[in-house]
């Protein structure tokens, strides 16, 4: 007779940590690490031949997280309000929240508009004390953050309310940021290595963002970005308290953006779905955070994120070009706006990679560019303008990280690819990109169109390479081996010079 013997509760638990680690999800991106770069050995091959007092004793070593795989991803958005005429309500909601000491923050076109005539309405029906802030940058510099701070700091806000575009909530964010740590320098929290990198360590004070373009996602996301005159290059604050309390999405006052405005706007929602959508997988990023406090807001596709980000996507190219072309079609620029806070959600976790890291010395070092449609009296190449002209290169190059997903992506332009090679996934989604940026009208085909050639790319390679929070995110590209990555990256900024 055969006696049976009761498995304990630790031989139970670490068969079912086996039975997990042994069976990976099965969407078909995260399932498959070995479509991205910097492939290394899973969890679960690493454990599989252990005995139960192996693995236990395993677990309990501790672990060098600098060399472990990230194991975890987190979710985290504002609060949503959308509907045309909702900008009435914030009155109430900062009565609601008890807020007795408002900052507006906006800028001098938005001032004019009717977006900060409701909201002025709103704060005085309900006895609101509040000051108006009206010197934002479209673009901002550090130096116009730090003047916006200067302001900000002696008012002692108990909270903060943006009416504009990214750039406005970007600047009202960092006016939270450095009123609540008064004594913090400048670099302290911005991103590594451009600046320290520090965590920030307790709550913000609450911040209503009221978006008045259609692109950037700013009113969802943890996120503010600046130019770094110094270093010729955009970087900024990266962090989960930065999201705004709450994003009120009217589409009634996206109805004033002027048609470069919309466009630009609409690229960058493009590119953040695509980016997003096409980042490393959450479990592929290393390091993995020995505290959770140090978790970055990006941090690589996840399923979650994916669901945002294609679908953002797909409302893109079916709404951007009506939005763009007739100034009249509410229906397309409502379903933009809904587009951009979709995006905003997935690549406010998952990240961006190339295209945006690219970006940032493209408009760091404009060789005296103006994008027409813009009132501003400097030059400047819009954000959305930056991120989408090496897009068509950027996806050409990663597709061999995941080429279902570059397929899928190309789908969504319309392209048939039930009969396209994996190994033609990249040309097919930049010949897609290309066709839909053309017959968008008016954009730059190039980074020569912008004013760059041939001697201005080592510059820009440079440029990029400080934007590590972003790189490493990026399939195929090489960071651990700088020389590889430089030459990756030239050969990116030639590919973008025309298409």
């Amino acid at each position: 007779m055969s006696i049976r013997i009761a498995p304990t509760k630790a031989t139970r638990a670490i068969n079912l940590l086996r039975a997990v680690q042994n069976h990976p999800p099965t969407c078909p991106c995260h399932s498959n690490p070995s479509h991205h770069h910097n492939h290394r050995p899973s969890l679960a091959s690493a454990n599989a031949s252990l005995s139960p007092r192996q693995l236990t004793r395993r677990l309990a070593t501790p672990m060098d997280h600098s060399q472990q795989k990230e194991y975890a991803f987190e979710m985290a958005a504002s609060s949503i309000r959308f509907g045309p005429g909702c900008t009435k309500e914030v009155g109430m909601d900062v009565k609601n929240i008890g807020a007795k000491r408002v900052m507006v923050v906006t800028d001098g076109v938005v001032n004019k508009l009717t977006a900060m005539k409701q909201v002025r309405e709103a704060l005085d029906a309900e006895g609101v004390d509040f000051q108006v802030y009206t010197g934002c940058r479209v673009e901002p510099k550090d130096s116009s953050i730090k003047e916006a701070i200067a302001v900000a700091k002696p008012y002692q806000p108990d909270l903060f309310l943006a009416v504009g575009g990214g750039s406005v909530i970007d600047t009202a964010k960092l006016m939270n940021l450095y009123t609540c740590f008064p004594e913090a320098d400048f670099l302290d929290f911005v991103n590594a290595p451009l600046g320290k990198g520090l965590p920030i360590t307790k709550p913000l004070k609450p911040l209503i963002a009221i978006p008045t373009t259609a692109g950037t996602g700013s009113e969802t996301t943890g996120t503010a970005i600046f130019d770094l005159v110094s270093k010729r290059a955009k970087t900024g604050v990266a962090h989960r308290v930065l999201k705004p309390t709450l994003g009120i999405c009217d589409p009634l006052n996206t109805r004033t953006m002027p048609s470069a405005v919309a466009a630009s706007s609409g690229l960058d929602v493009l590119c953040h779905s695509l980016e997003s959508w096409t980042a490393i997988p959450f479990n592929e990023r290393v390091p993995r955070p020995s505290n959770p406090i140090l978790r970055p807001a990006y941090q690589g596709a996840n399923p979650i994120s994916d669901i945002f980000s294609l679908q953002a996507l797909r409302s893109t190219v079916k709404y951007l070009p009506r939005a763009v072309h007739d100034p009249d079609d509410f229906e397309a620029q409502s379903e933009m706006l809904l587009a951009a806070t979709l995006a905003g959600v997935g690549f406010g976790n998952a990240g961006v990679h190339l295209c945006h890291g690219m970006s940032y010395p493209i408009s760091g070092q404009n060789p005296n560019y103006k994008h027409s449609g813009y009132e501003v009296d400097y030059p400047i190449i819009p954000h959305g303008v930056s991120v989408a002209v090496t897009a068509p290169a950027v996806f050409k190059f990663t597709a061999a990280s995941n080429p279902e997903r570059h397929l899928a992506a190309a789908e969504c332009f319309g392209v048939d690819v039930s009969n396209v090679k994996k190994e033609s996934a990249g040309e097919v989604l930049s010949e897609a990109l290309a066709a839909f940026l053309e017959k968008l009208g008016d954009q730059p085909r190039g980074l020569k169109a912008l004013g760059f050639g041939s001697e201005h790319i080592d510059d820009l390679v440079e440029g990029t390479m400080p934007q590590k929070r972003v790189l490493m995110l990026a399939p195929n590209l090489d960071e651990t081996n700088e020389d590889v990555e430089r030459e990756q990256l030239r050969g990116l900024f030639e590919e973008a010079m025309s298409y």
